[in-house]
């Protein structure tokens, strides 16, 4: 891969990036504004339930199986210089998109609450019909879901990525608004209303882009289209694929929903804090890579493949070891200065940490499978996935059931990171035995360095906190913020220190890449 091509992917990293981080600092706001009204209660708990059924759906069509089965086929007809019928394919699978989600929205409000009971079983009745009533408002925002799905999938084949970041930052904008403003007045479904108001956002916000590029919608449905086929293939294993994570996390919330009021509450608040990472770096580096990586694999440039795969898998362990030993270090801390006021209780904010601490152990494994996903759908292998999904979700419901009783909601937690990890190992090794070698040395030597560095990252942070804790106190918001704030500062000076002393290669290029731009600009200046 030559400077220009790492320059540039490195660049739409940096913008998925942003709006990723402002995605998440507003949803740690609307986190923050529920649990400000509501407190981690049960009325948090239905909301919670209910929210995670649209978010599945969210995950799947729009951060999923859409753009991962639609991109290799559109991205291939671009590559090719098949603009037109390329469009064409789009234009078939938005209107199938429209007359699925009709259909399905049809039907899930018909038997909402079978599906809710099935979710929650520990639910009393009017928790299940409160859950039943909040679920209902938010199956609505699943068509424009479909929507933006198709969007996003020709907008990245076309490598444009500032719209669809742009598109999740107001959805969770909305959210944080419209429930911020009318959740003391109408209550908890101000925020299913926030949420609807964001998938309509985060549509409509990519359509002008979508109009530039020229593309001609037509009013086609024909099914037997040679493009439509090959999506068809591809897209039921990857929703599958797609899918693993989510599933787990059904099953951890089913079983939750059985324990003392307000685990769950803690659980999805552990388990957003965890998110973080893997949302913005892995994210960001996966939806980068993955058209560069469908060009790469459509060409049958498979050893500019294998390169392509190994810088990101690189990245992600890089960028996500030290947030493993950081909020390990400093979770509690962090939940106390974010979430503990208003209804949010102390203990509430220990039972978050301690779920937030067994999360924090699979982060490295959800992350690095959210692009060995990509890679194997750019290679058109949407078999694999599945079986390795399909095998982890059962060993996640053993763990699960073997967990919760000596463990309780901390178990769970577990559970879920032991399974993400197993899962990135299993995929990584066939991975291996399907492209005959994968940059495996400098993979593995890359994780040893920034493991070393993530681990005196996360002692500095921990002896950071702990002194400065113990110096100001926690009494007040400005103490508690100077402590985290301090703590933070010292795990990434640490981190980026040992990073230049360990000359890892991922800290170097980027080094590199800056310097050069530096460089390029001050030429220019002087001409």
């Amino acid at each position: 891969m030559s400077d220009r091509e790492k320059l540039k992917l490195a660049r739409a990293v940096g913008i998925i990036t942003i709006a990723n981080i402002a995605a998440r600092i507003l949803g740690y706001v609307r986190e923050a504004s529920l649990y400000y009204l509501f407190g981690q209660t049960r009325i948090a708990d239905c909301f919670n339930a209910a929210f995670s059924i649209p978010d599945f759906i969210y995950m799947i069509l729009v951060g999923g199986a859409l753009s991962s089965a639609f991109i290799p086929v559109f991205g291939g007809y671009i590559a090719k210089d098949e603009e037109d019928e390329g469009w064409k394919v789009a234009s078939i699978m938005l209107n199938m998109v429209i007359t699925l989600m009709l259909a399905a929205i049809t039907l899930a409000m018909v038997f909402t609450p079978q599906l809710v009971y099935v979710l929650v079983p520990g639910f009393n009745a009017s928790e299940i019909d409160m859950t039943v009533y909040l679920t209902r408002i938010m199956f609505i925002q699943t068509f424009f879901m479909g929507l933006s799905g198709v969007a996003m999938g020709v907008l990245h084949s076309y490598k444009k990525f500032t719209a669809p970041a742009l598109g999740s930052v107001l959805y969770n904008l909305s959210v944080v608004v419209v429930g911020g403003l009318l959740g003391s007045r109408i209550g908890i479904e101000a925020f299913a209303i926030g949420v609807v108001v964001g998938a309509v956002l985060n549509f409509a916000v990519q359509v002008p882009t979508l109009l530039r590029l020229g593309g001609k919608y037509s009013p086609v449905f024909n099914l037997r289209h040679p493009g439509i086929k090959q999506i068809g293939v591809l897209v039921f294993p990857v929703l599958i694929g797609l899918s693993v994570s989510q599933i787990n996390l059904f099953v951890s919330q089913n079983l939750a929903s059985g324990l003392p009021s307000g685990q769950l509450a803690a659980l999805k608040t552990a388990q957003r804090f965890m998110q973080l990472p893997i949302g913005i770096f892995a994210a960001a580096i996966g939806t980068a890579i993955f058209p560069t990586l469908t060009e790469q694999a459509a060409r049958r440039q498979f050893g500019d493949f294998r390169r392509t795969f190994s810088l990101g898998f690189r990245s992600i362990n890089y960028l996500t070891l030290p947030c493993v030993a950081g909020l390990i270090a400093v979770g509690l801390p962090v939940i106390r200065l974010f979430f503990e006021m208003g209804n949010f209780a102390p203990e509430s904010t220990v039972a978050t940490a301690e779920a937030l601490y067994y999360y924090s152990l699979g982060i490295v494994g959800y992350a690095g499978s959210m692009v060995l996903n990509r890679v194997y759908y750019a290679l058109k292998d949407t078999k694999t996935p599945v079986i390795v999904g399909v095998a982890t979700v059962v060993l996640n419901i053993l763990l699960n059931i073997w967990l919760v009783e000596p463990m309780g909601h901390r178990g769970l937690a577990l559970a879920y990171s032991l399974v993400g990890m197993i899962n990135m190992l299993v995929l990584l090794f066939l991975l291996k035995a399907k492209l005959g070698h994968i940059d495996g040395r400098r993979i593995a030597a890359s994780a040893i360095g920034a493991t070393v560095a993530a681990l005196v990252t996360g002692v500095s942070a921990y002896g950071a906190v702990t002194l400065l804790e113990g110096i100001l106190g926690v009494a007040t918001k400005t103490s508690q913020l100077i402590a985290v704030g301090g703590a933070i500062g010292a795990g990434v000076l640490v981190y980026l220190l040992l990073s230049y002393l360990l000359k890892l290669e991922e800290f170097q290029m980027v080094l590199g890449l800056v310097k050069k731009r530096i460089g390029k600009r001050q030429s220019s200046s002087v001409q």
